[in-house]
C-alpha cells in the first residue's frame, strides 16, 4: 500500500469475530460493564499442547490492556487470536474485526 507521498502504510490487522470462545485460538472477550469497557484473554486448554489441563482467563483487565495482552500471549504461543465482543467495545485503531463466513 502506498499513501498519496508515495509513503508505504501497513495493512490492518484482521480478526476473527466470534460468538464464543474458541478451543484452537486466543479469545479476547470483551465486554461493558458499570467499570467500563474491559476484557479477559482465554487461552484453551485445547491448543496448549497437553501443558493445561483447563482453559485459562485471565482476569478482566481495561479493555486495552486484555487486547495488548492477548497479542503479546499469541505471539509467544504461535496461536491465533479471536474477538468476542457482544458489547461492541472493539476499537477501529486495533484492527479489523470481521465475521467468517459459513
Amino acid at each position: 500500500m502506498s499513501s498519496a507521498c508515495g509513503a508505504k502504510t501497513m495493512a490492518k490487522n484482521r480478526f476473527e469475530q466470534v460468538n464464543e470462545i474458541q478451543p484452537d485460538a486466543i479469545t479476547l472477550v470483551l465486554k461493558r460493564d458499570i467499570d467500563g469497557a474491559t476484557g479477559s484473554v482465554v487461552m484453551p486448554a485445547a491448543s496448549s499442547g497437553g501443558r493445561l489441563s483447563n482453559d485459562q482467563v485471565s482476569a478482566p483487565l481495561p479493555a486495552q490492556d486484555a487486547f495488548r495482552g492477548a497479542i503479546r500471549l499469541a505471539n509467544d504461543v504461535k496461536l491465533a487470536i479471536v474477538v468476542c465482543d457482544p458489547d461492541g467495545v472493539w476499537k477501529p485503531e486495533w484492527g479489523d474485526l470481521y465475521r467468517a463466513l459459513d
